[in-house]
């Protein structure tokens, strides 16, 4: 079965700040951020202070994986020019998204200068509390003249690809209303919202309530680092494909793609139980398999 890995992200050195503050890689894959706490973010082998564009390659080969979407993340920092360079390098294996901060004094700049000069057709907003800006900004309204001045923009090209990381149900970033409001606004842009979500074991009645909202033609849903946010439920995570259930229920096979969050999430389980977990399930038919892992990522991102 053809997959495109919907979710992933590289880096050639660690740039984050977050709610912890700044964060600094210690080798072979740990990091620590300004406050103590320390983090794996680079599974063995594959890694010292650095996840390049060959190592995500060497696991995508591995596993059959046609071609991946490189996602930005405030764990690792703004990667813009890395994954724009890496798709233009591999553009039969990647498509790259850029980020920016939205409360950064020279934003039209910065903007222009990523759609004009890197020719971004992806950008994507890590909001959560968690690991995005509402851990180091004051709480913000996702659709408020801030972040419309950017939509407006974006959604004045052609053929773009909005993604918004907007945490779990338990934090102030987690609005569904909002992504309701913006869906409605700019019927042109594709929307993925990631992670589901990001449910933990507690938050089944939160995500039945929340999906409709995210019932749009122009809304898709990835299903990436479930097993993590279901932890410390082990394989096959019932509880995650149980989630999976009621999203296919809610909102349609054919608005559900597959990705991973690679590479932090491989420091607790194999990219191949990352994808296994559910291909052995009986959620989703054989055909509706191929959407999930395939057809349905070339029409969120066009790929075609």
């Amino acid at each position: 079965m053809k997959k495109i890995d919907a979710h992933a992200h590289i880096f050639e050195s660690i740039r984050s700040f977050g709610k912890n503050g700044e964060f600094r890689p210690l080798g072979n894959g740990l990091c620590r951020w300004a406050n103590g706490d320390e983090m794996a973010i680079i599974p063995k082998g594959y890694g010292d202070k650095e996840f390049v564009a060959e190592s995500l390659l060497s696991i995508m080969d591995e596993n059959e994986v046609e071609k991946a979407i490189l996602l930005q993340g405030s764990l690792y920092g703004f990667q813009n020019e890395y994954a724009i360079e890496t798709a233009n390098k591999y553009p039969d294996r990647f498509k790259a998204a850029v980020t920016l901060d939205p409360h950064c004094k020279e934003v039209d700049s910065i903007l222009d200068r990523l759609i004009n000069d890197l020719k971004a057709k992806i950008f994507k907003f890590e909001i959560s509390v968690g690991g995005g800006m509402m851990g180091y900004h004051n709480n913000f309204i996702i659709d408020d003249p801030m972040m419309t001045k950017i939509y407006d923009r974006i959604a004045e090209e052609e053929n773009m690809t909005l993604v918004l990381d907007i945490g779990s149900p338990s934090m102030a970033s987690c609005q569904p209303e909002a992504v309701y409001r913006i869906a409605n606004k700019y019927k042109n842009l594709n929307i993925v919202i990631c992670h589901l979500l990001a449910p933990t074991l507690e938050d089944g009645d939160y995500l039945e309530k929340a999906l409709p909202l995210l019932k749009h033609d122009n809304v898709w849903i990835d299903l990436s680092a479930l097993p993590w946010n279901v932890a410390p439920e082990k394989y096959p995570f019932p509880t995650a494909l149980e989630y999976i259930k009621l999203a296919k229920d809610i909102l349609g096979t054919e608005k559900i793609l597959w990705g991973t969050d690679t590479p932090t999430v491989m420091t607790k389980f194999s990219y191949e139980d990352l994808y296994k977990f559910i291909t052995e399930s009986d959620v989703f038919t054989e055909k509706e398999l191929e959407d999930v892992f395939y057809n349905n990522a070339l029409d969120a991102y066009y790929l075609k």
